[in-house]
């Protein structure tokens, strides 16, 4: 059976964790952390041990906890309904410790339907495909408290990021051992290694919510309060992000509010009704994902995924949750035909439930810690995705910039000898660059599916498509916004992304992919010590065009500003395999211009042609300024110069 209360000494002792005023918050849609209040809680009350569970299941007939404790029986220990009207059962079972196995047996009061579900706060669950919650507590110790108390610096629109995405069941896996994958303490020493040897800033990884379906990647959630247990523990994983922070690495989380699996064990028909989605299929179920729509307008909904958000904040010291798939919450007729959405109150396609979700979302994210960011996957041109919730934006603190992705992809997979005739693809975006706070993704979603690997997609031969896919990367890291870049892409992989197989470390035998991998690594070092490259990402304040012009040659240049006036670096791209020689360039001030990055030099496989160290800026006209170098530009090359009078 299971208790409630006990009394000890004449004493009443209330076992449940909710308060009358959490009950009020739950029920008006602002209870935020409400994993410390339902799930599986371990307790201690005057030497009495045991668990105390609470699931919220409004519609349920009777609720009872069943697991490997009491063999599974569905009726030796069933909770009981709060008598507040929250639908919230609860029960304390004596005598179960961390690591016992459980669910909740759910008895809907409609059509006699019963379901065993994992419990929605769990923090850890089992391996699978086996689909139980496990008892589990979140103590840990933190030794990154430098990290924290210096992160707003690390994570401000005005520092220099460079993200490192990574899945991590693939990134590096143990063939001596089955090729299984690394746990998360090994992948915390290897991976913090590796990041900080190339210089990236932080890491985003892939969903590590639990997950039923591995090739989901994580995105077809289950647990929103668990990392995956294929890899660990919860401590476990706070030790890799605790390692990573150590090391001065930022951590973001890809995170998923718009839709859950229909896995019967999860969160789908919850307690026999649609609990946590929508019940018309018109506006809860998502045709292209096979999965279910989060009901936004729910009061206890947003609770429960604004609580998720700020777990992973605060018991895993998260530094930034990308939220993915946002284009799917605001609109209503995403992935249908005519006839197949419902349209708003206004009769329009705009999700005004969902849209409210993520403006509440990003005011209580930053408004509880304001040294994180949050990050819009946002592929369409809805206005003001990264402007502050008051001023009638989202309330995101960057999004992703889908069009500068396709249209400079599209781009870079011409053959040069035809790029004159779309030089407004690699031009176009800085006509929006200042529109929202921008990221540059090259991210997993351009190397699945058949879309093949980064280097695949750069036309000519070996040395050419090296040479093509080093000229994209120094483009991007001069481009305004901030840099993201999918694992396998830093070192020219051949092939796309294999979720179940590691990266082809062994292309690094080869001296070209070693070139493109120490490219990498340089542009990070350049991009972090040089101002001019981030502080004014999201202003045109930070940006000049020299010369957009030049569509016959496929020759871009244009410079980059910091905060104080003598930060200036000097962007130029060679787009084709020409070398261009005595090329002048308008410059905005004399001296002389140092040759700090160069795409083709020897070190990076490329034909070593380049201006031996720089160019003495003369007083000669052109494109409207008193000054000019004279440059050599390399074939598929980008040269960075900074001026040092």
């Amino acid at each position: 059976m299971t208790v409630t209360g006990y009394e000890i000494s004449g004493v009443r002792y209330d076992l449940s964790p909710l308060t009358d005023h959490d009950i009020y918050l739950f029920k008006e849609g602002n209870h935020f952390r409400l994993y410390g209040k339902l799930g599986a809680h371990l307790m201690d009350v005057g030497g009495i041990t045991g668990v105390h569970f609470s699931v919220w299941a409004p519609n349920a007939e009777r609720v009872s906890v069943t697991g490997d404790f009491n063999g599974w029986d569905r009726g030796s220990h069933q909770l009981m309904p709060r008598w507040d009207g929250s639908g919230i059962w609860e029960g304390f079972i004596e005598g179960l410790k961390k690591g016992d196995i459980y669910k909740y047996h759910i008895v809907s009061k409609f059509n006699g339907y019963s379901v065993d579900k994992g419990d929605p706060f769990a923090f850890l669950w089992e391996v699978p495909p086996r689909t139980a919650s496990i008892v589990w507590d979140m103590e840990y110790e933190w030794k990154d408290r430098e990290w924290m108390t210096n992160r707003k610096k690390a994570n401000s629109l005005t520092a220099p990021l460079s993200i490192y995405e990574v899945h991590p069941g693939s990134w590096r896996r143990v063939p001596e051992e089955g090729n299984r994958s690394l746990t998360y303490r090994e992948l915390a020493h290897y991976l913090a290694d590796y990041v900080k040897e190339m210089g990236f800033t932080h890491v985003e990884l892939l969903p590590v919510m639990e997950h039923p379906f591995y090739g989901s990647w994580g995105y077809q959630t289950v647990g929103y309060f668990a990392p995956t247990s294929r890899y660990g523990t919860p401590q476990d994983f706070m030790y890799l992000i605790d390692h990573l922070h150590q090391n001065g690495i930022g951590v973001i989380l890809d995170w998923v509010p718009s839709h859950f699996p229909s896995d019967q064990h999860g969160l789908s028909y919850f307690d026999g009704t649609y609990l946590f989605e929508h019940q018309d299929h018109k506006k809860g179920y998502h045709p292209e994902w096979n999965s279910y729509i989060f009901n936004h307008g729910r009061n206890e909904v947003r609770n429960f995924l604004i609580s998720s958000a700020l777990f992973w904040l605060e018991h895993y010291h998260v530094d930034a949750l990308r939220v993915d798939a946002v284009a799917s919450m605001i609109y209503l007729d995403y992935a249908r035909n005519e006839g197949e959405w419902i349209p708003n109150m206004y009769g329009g396609k705009e999700n005004l439930e969902a849209i409210s979700f993520l403006q509440r979302f990003n005011e209580i994210v930053y408004a509880f810690y304001p040294d994180v960011q949050t990050f819009a996957e946002e592929s369409t041109a809805w206005p003001m995705v990264s402007r502050p919730v008051h001023l009638g934006g989202l309330g995101f603190g960057m999004k992703w910039n889908m069009g500068w992705m396709h249209d400079t992809l599209k781009y870079f997979s011409l053959e040069p000898v035809h790029r004159k005739y779309h030089h407004n693809q690699l031009t176009f975006s800085i006509w929006y660059a200042f529109f929202e706070n921008f990221m540059l993704p090259l991210s997993h979603d351009e190397v699945t599916h058949g879309k093949g690997a980064l280097l695949g997609k750069m036309p000519g031969d070996e040395w050419q498509s090296s040479a093509n896919l080093r000229l994209l990367f120094g483009y991007m890291w001069g481009h305004p916004g901030k840099k993201l870049l999918f694992m396998g892409g830093e070192f020219a992989q051949w092939r796309e992304w294999v979720h179940e197989e590691s990266l082809e470390w062994h292309a690094l035998e080869h001296p070209s992919h070693q070139g493109v991998q120490r490219w990498v690594k340089d542009l990070n070092h350049c991009y972090r010590t040089e101002p001019a490259l981030y502080e004014l990402d999201f202003s045109n304040d930070g940006f000049e065009w020299i010369d957009f012009h030049d569509w016959e040659e496929s020759i871009i240049s244009f410079i980059r500003k910091g905060k104080d006036t003598r930060d200036i670096i000097l962007v130029v791209c060679n787009l084709t395999p020409v070398p261009r020689f005595n090329y002048r360039v308008g410059v905005p001030r004399g001296g002389f211009w140092k040759e700090v990055l160069n795409s083709d030099a020897s070190v990076y496989g490329g034909s070593n042609l380049g201006n031996f160290g720089g160019a003495w800026a003369e007083q000669v006209m052109a494109h409207g300024r008193g000054h000019s170098v004279s440059l050599t530009l390399p074939p598929l090359g980008v040269l960075f110069l900074k001026n040092t009078e």
